[in-house]
C-alpha cells in the first residue's frame, strides 16, 4: 500500500489565515505519511513555514504560471492537487483532467475559479448554501486549532512596544483589507477605550496607509506588522477583537480562545456559526458604536480587576476529525474521477 501524492497550490506572498491553513494542512498531511508538495511564488514566505517532508515549487515568475502547473502536476505524478485562493483555483482548471482537484473556500465561491473543480471544502455551514450549480462534490468542513510555532526568543510586544504591563491592551490578528474591519475598531477604541489602554493590531495589507491616518497621533495604537509568533504575541493581550465586516471563519479567535484570551467579536458568517455556544461577546458587523460598546463594558471590568482569562470548549476544533474528513474528501473524489481503487485506515487515505 502506498499514501497519496498531493500538491497544494497557492499563489499568495504573504501568511495569513488562508495561508497558514494549507502550511499546517500540508505538513499534517507529510506527517500522516503521504508525499506533500506545495506551489507557490518562489519568494513566497510559506515556504519557510513548511515541514522539511513537505516538497516547495517556487515560481518565479506568474506569467504562464497555468502551464507550468500542468507541468509541474505531469511531472509528479500527483494524484489530488488542492487549491487555496483565487489565483490557485482559477490555474486548476488547466489540470483538471490529469488529477483530482479540490478547493478550499477560504472566502466564498465564485464559478469562474471553482466550478471545474471536482470537488469544494467550505468552512461553514452557510457557504454550502450558495453553490449555485456546482456539480463536484461539497463537504463542510470547519477549520482546526493550528500547530503552534517554535519560538526561542521572543521578549514580548508589552516590552518591544513601550506598554506599561499595568495597561489594557486589546489586540487584533488580521490582514489589513477592508473586510477585515481594522478601521472599525481603532475607531471604536478611539471613542470608547480608557486613557490607559493600547490596542496592538497585527498584519500587514493594502489599508495599511488608511488605518495609520486614521490612528492620527494616538500613542495608544500600534501598528506593528506581521508576526509569525502569534501565539507568543497573543500572550501579551488581555483581551481579542476580531471586527470583520465579513469573515468565513477566523483562525485567529480560536487561537486567541486556545490562550484563554476574553474575546469580542462581530457576528460574521463563520464567528456567528461557530461561536453561538462560547462565552464570547457577539456584536453586529460593521457597527463603530456596538465594538465601541463592548469595549466599554470590558474596559470597566479590566479597571475593577484585571480581565480573567477564560476556559473555552475546544474539543470542535482539534484537528484529526478536521484531517480525516478531508481524507474522506479527497477518496471519495478521487473515486468518482475513476482513478485508482482507495480505502480509509486510521483517517489516513491509502491507495491498495
Amino acid at each position: 500500500m502506498s499514501c497519496l501524492r498531493i500538491l497544494h497550490v497557492v499563489f499568495s506572498s504573504r501568511l495569513a489565515g488562508s495561508e497558514r491553513y494549507c502550511i499546517d494542512l500540508a505538513n499534517r498531511q507529510a506527517e500522516q505519511g503521504h508525499e506533500v508538495h506545495v506551489a507557490g511564488m518562489r519568494r513566497s514566505p510559506i515556504r519557510a513555514e513548511l515541514d522539511p517532508r513537505v516538497m516547495f515549487h517556487g515560481f518565479s515568475t506568474p506569467l504562464f504560471r497555468r502551464f507550468l502547473l500542468r507541468r509541474l502536476v505531469i511531472k509528479l505524478g500527483v494524484e489530488v492537487c488542492h487549491g487555496h485562493l483565487s489565483a490557485a483555483c482559477k490555474a486548476l482548471g488547466r489540470v483538471s483532467d490529469l488529477s483530482a482537484t479540490l478547493a478550499t473556500l477560504h472566502v466564498g465561491y465564485k464559478a469562474h475559479q471553482h466550478g471545474k473543480l471536482d470537488g469544494l471544502i467550505c468552512v461553514n455551514r452557510a457557504q454550502a448554501t450558495r453553490l449555485n450549480d456546482y456539480r463536484g462534490l461539497v463537504r463542510t468542513i470547519p477549520n482546526w486549532l493550528p500547530q503552534d510555532s517554535a519560538v526561542t526568543s521572543f521578549r514580548g510586544l508589552r516590552e518591544e512596544l513601550g506598554i506599561s504591563e499595568k495597561a489594557l491592551v486589546v489586540g487584533a490578528v488580521g490582514r489589513l483589507h477592508p473586510s477585515k474591519g481594522m478601521d472599525l475598531l481603532i475607531q471604536a477604541f478611539r471613542a470608547a477605550a480608557p486613557a490607559h489602554a493600547s490596542l496592538v493590531i497585527l498584519g500587514e495589507g493594502p489599508q495599511r496607509a488608511e488605518l495609520m491616518r486614521l490612528r492620527g497621533g494616538d500613542q495608544r495604537i500600534h501598528l506593528p506588522g506581521y508576526r509569525s509568533e502569534v501565539r507568543d504575541c497573543l500572550k501579551s493581550f488581555d483581551l481579542f477583537v476580531s471586527p470583520s465586516r465579513e469573515e468565513s471563519f477566523g483562525l485567529a479567535i480560536i487561537e486567541a480562545m486556545s490562550a484563554g484570551l476574553p474575546v469580542i467579536s462581530t457576528a460574521a458568517e463563520g464567528p456567528a456559526e461557530f461561536l453561538c455556544d462560547q462565552p464570547v461577546t457577539l456584536v453586529q458587523p460593521d457597527s463603530v458604536d456596538a465594538l465601541a460598546d463592548a469595549l466599554t463594558q470590558l474596559g470597566e471590568r479590566f479597571a475593577a480587576a484585571a480581565l480573567p482569562r477564560v476556559t473555552y470548549d475546544l474539543s470542535g476544533f482539534q484537528p484529526a476529525a478536521r484531517l480525516a474528513s478531508i481524507g474522506e474528501l479527497y477518496a471519495q473524489v478521487l473515486k468518482v474521477k475513476g482513478q485508482r481503487p482507495l480505502k480509509q485506515e486510521s483517517g489516513v487515505v491509502v491507495a491498495t
